[in-house]
């Protein structure tokens, strides 16, 4: 891990200088912390040019390296299954084994509102809104985007009331977030679709857009596709919400979904890079999580070449070798000959960091087609185009893969350490099996979206913690002092202490709210302990 701030090298917009300034003061000095309540931006009244703010809040989203590690790498990207670290830090008691790191942590509350939420406000404060509508709808699709983000790490958070107080900022409930994230993406979809109506063909935004280059069609698909994978986060808390959000996602009128590759939204260019380019090849920070090397390998996946690199220690080089989560990691460079997340390809420095993509939308329809949902289609096509489509990302064949019905996910040895073996926890197949019961065909949906969307942990966690699939390997050492039960696996992410002494009385009514005490082994709201179907 290195010192790394996220001064954004290369943006043509002048007002990229101040957010960086932004961002360096708040990863650089984090006993500052409690402001991220404050709006500090600088750009709060109104005499700037819009437009020039946005490229800064697309690329807060992921980051650079250093905030990107703390942010989601070192926890959503390994508690999903996706990665592990080599790197044995702070003598092996960390997030990866569930000793949580609060110093680690509370990045993510400073980055996210200082780097983005408030940039949001600033644009709203200059009137946006009225004078530019079709503005303020990405800008809010920016928004829940980025704060879904956290409250899907930590749960309850400073919400509707952030930046309008500099002391006791309160949190709402996830469900409230929830709601509130359903209607701006309502304002966002109106927005667009108005102005698109309006204004055939016109790119007003396209200097400034780092995903679509301005093409609003797409953003209109990307609000969309956003409801439709909000929607299916509530499913068992909320199903009658879910399913009426997932059916006005689903409705033609409102604008279509994400559906080919080419309406991918990925941040890149500007002065952006890949982080996963420089934590994977400089830092040698992470590697290959021990169940992606269990279910690509067993799948004979062709995505494997694409997405990790061959080991080369000797004893084993030219396979790929993951590592398990939680596994006592040896001093560097004990278990830097495992494969490693490929440079050359998926986190190549130009690589956009993709918030979601098509693949991912026809898993979600395959779900949705599962639940009997309106406007969904049908379940098999769907599923059978999430793989083809992913496939097609890559340019590899699927359609081998997606007959295969014999080949199983492998057990996981561990050359270094044989108390991290295990047999495989698996035993769904690839291709479709229509005489399955509703929870096989969804773990076979979900299997297929988490290969699909790698690297995106955050996501992949998520669907985790929701459906209980993909099945990984438990954690080998569980240092939460029985909080966090091994089986179950971490649930979320502790709120940073730092807000129990500068927000003290509101920390106590979000913990209230979160219905369970403050450590990574209490469920979010959308998390409930119940079966899927």
């Amino acid at each position: 891990m290195k010192t790394q701030y996220m001064i954004r090298n290369g943006y043509k917009y002048a007002l990229s200088a101040i957010l960086a300034v932004a961002a360096l003061t708040f990863s650089g000095c984090k006993k500052d912390f409690e402001k991220y309540n404050t709006d500090n931006t600088g750009i709060g009244n109104g005499k700037f040019q819009v437009g020039l703010i946005y490229p800064g809040i697309q690329a807060a989203i992921f980051g650079g390296e250093g905030d990107y590690q703390l942010n989601q790498n070192l926890n959503a990207d390994c508690y999903s299954g996706y990665m592990m670290s080599p790197n044995p830090f702070r003598g092996n008691i960390n997030n990866l084994n569930y000793s949580l790191v609060d110093g680690w942590n509370q990045n993510i509350f400073v980055t996210s509102y200082t780097n983005s939420f408030f940039a949001i406000n600033a644009i709203a404060k200059a009137g946006t809104r009225t004078s530019q509508p079709d503005f303020w709808g990405v800008a809010l699709i920016l928004k829940v985007e980025t704060m879904n983000r956290v409250t899907d790490k930590f749960g309850p958070v400073a919400y509707s009331a952030a930046g309008q107080t500099l002391m006791g900022t309160p949190y709402d409930s996830q469900q409230n977030i929830y709601k509130q994230f359903f209607l701006e993406l309502d304002t966002a979809v109106t927005n667009l679709n108005t102005f698109i109506k309006a204004n055939p063909g016109k790119t007003p935004f396209s200097q400034y857009d780092l995903v679509y280059g301005g093409d609003y069609t797409k953003w209109l698909k990307l609000a969309n596709s956003l409801r439709l994978r909000l929607a299916m986060h509530i499913v068992k808390a909320d199903a009658a919400t879910a399913q009426a959000q997932a059916q006005k996602a689903l409705d033609p009128a409102n604008g279509g979904v994400l559906s080919v590759n080419a309406d991918n939204a990925g941040i890149s260019g500007g002065g952006t890079h890949n982080p996963l380019e420089v934590i994977t090849t400089s830092w040698t920070d992470i590697a290959l999580g021990a169940p992606i090397e269990s279910y690509l390998v067993g799948y004979k996946d062709p995505r494997l070449a694409i997405y990790a690199t061959p080991a080369t220690d000797p004893r084993f080089a030219g396979q790929y070798k993951g590592i398990r989560i939680g596994s006592l990691v040896t001093a560097k460079p004990g278990y830097n000959g495992y494969s490693v997340l490929n440079s050359k390809t998926i986190v190549k420095s130009n690589s956009p960091m993709m918030m979601m993509t098509a693949a991912e939308v026809w898993f979600l329809k395959a779900e949705a087609a599962l639940r009997g949902w309106t406007g969904a289609g049908d379940a098999q096509t769907n599923y059978t185009t999430g793989i083809q489509t992913s496939m097609d990302q890559w340019g590899v064949s699927g359609s081998t893969y997606i007959n295969d019905g014999t080949s199983l996910p492998i057990a996981y040895v561990d050359p270094s350490n044989a108390a991290n073996n295990s047999p495989a926890v698996s035993t769904i197949t690839i291709k479709w099996d229509g005489g399955a019961s509703n929870e096989q065909k969804l773990e076979r949906i979900i299997t297929q979206k988490w290969i699909a969307m790698f690297p995106e942990g955050q996501e992949a966690w998520t669907e985790y913690r929701r459906t209980g699939f993909p099945k990984l390997f438990p954690v080998v050492t569980n240092n939460s002092n029985g909080t966090i039960d091994s089986q179950i696996q971490i649930r979320r992410l502790a709120f940073p202490q730092n807000e129990y002494s500068t927000n003290g009385a509101e920390i106590a009514k979000a913990v209230q709210l979160l219905n369970g005490p403050d450590n990574g082994g209490t469920r979010l709201w959308w998390d409930v302990n119940k079966p899927n179907f």
